[in-house]
């Protein structure tokens, strides 16, 4: 009663100033239950448009790095004549890059001419715009590149024409390599250029966490698929190691408020799920030899952390406080 007594009293004050003076100053009164409920963000809406992509976008973000690392591998294999790992590997790119990718995106999309439509103009300053293309062109070279190889491997022409076709896939399986880092690595930048909260923090590392687990996944692959060599095994530990570096630095660099969807939201579990089986679970794996197990840690693990940043960003986006907590960073 003591606090409503002072409310009106308050409002008076206010009342009086207003018709004296056209003008008030200082602080105004928070009448409980008047005809404007307090709610989060705008008028109880969210501040930003959470994400609205499904599961084919966090499978696509996982095949894309898978494809374009696998064509990195292609590349270095055959730099170090591993002619069948590089024949493996560049047909691993040609289905999950040229494929299984633009399934996916039109899937997600709902129509093949949405996807087309995406292609009339190039927009260097979208993230997807450089992506759709990237993808096109990497397909471009990949799906030709494993063709040549091919041919060149069997000997199915001879003389100068073999010679040209050996020199037309080295050029097809370097220009897919290089594509290829930019089609692992984007989608971290894609993610990262937005207004969401948990995202646009970590937009540093979102490409490196990508392309890393991009490589990963690419080597495991290839491992499960038969080519137990030493090289791969070593790109194994490397990106187990930068994986398990990953997760104590996500775990260690919090936000507060800005970034609570990964800290303090059962969707923040499902990326460290993920970071643990392709990070430090993968890594004692493969130190006690165990590699088809290490391998397909690895792979489940960077499957699950996709959905996991997916979900993130839905929370994330739903957060009105996240989001303002995020314009101090």
């Amino acid at each position: 009663m003591t606090n409503e007594r002072s409310n009106e009293q308050r409002l008076e004050q206010l009342r009086e100033q207003a018709w004296k003076e056209g003008v008030v100053a200082g602080k105004g009164v928070d009448v409980a239950g008047g005809p404007i409920p307090r709610k989060p963000g705008y008028y109880g809406q969210p501040v930003v448009k959470p994400p609205v992509w499904t599961w084919e976008i966090p499978i696509y973000f996982f095949v894309g790095g898978l494809a374009g690392m696998a064509a990195v591998i292609a590349f270095v294999a055959l730099l170090f004549h591993h002619v069948d790992l590089a024949r493996a590997a560049i047909w691993v790119a040609s289905i999950a890059g040229a494929i299984l990718s633009p399934i996916l995106l039109v899937l997600d999309l709902g129509r093949p001419r949405l996807f087309i439509n995406m292609l009339r103009v190039f927009k260097y300053q979208s993230p997807m715009s450089v992506g759709a293309w990237v993808l096109v062109f990497f397909g471009a070279c990949a799906v030709p590149g494993s063709i040549a190889l091919e041919l060149h491997t069997h000997q199915i022409l001879s003389g100068t024409l073999d010679q040209l076709v050996r020199i037309a896939a080295d050029l097809l399986i370097f220009g897919s390599a290089f594509l290829g880092m930019f089609l692992a690595t984007y989608t971290g930048v894609l993610i990262g250029a937005t207004a969401i909260p948990a995202w646009f923090l970590h937009r540093t590392l979102l490409p490196i966490h990508f392309g890393t687990a991009g490589l990963g996944s690419a080597a495991a692959l290839l491992e499960l698929l038969g080519h137990r060599i030493a090289a791969l095994n070593f790109l194994g530990f490397y990106a187990a190691t930068v994986e398990t570096a990953l997760l104590i630095w996500l775990s260690v660099n919090k936000h507060g408020a800005a970034d609570r969807a990964i800290h303090q939201h059962g969707s923040g579990w499902l990326i460290r799920i993920g970071e643990i089986l392709n990070g430090p679970l993968a890594l004692v794996l493969r130190m006690f030899g165990q590699v088809p197990l290490a391998a397909i840690s690895f792979l489940i693990g960077a499957l699950v952390s996709r959905f996991g940043w997916i979900a993130v960003g839905k929370v994330s986006g739903s957060d009105p406080e996240a989001v303002f907590a995020a314009e101090r960073y």
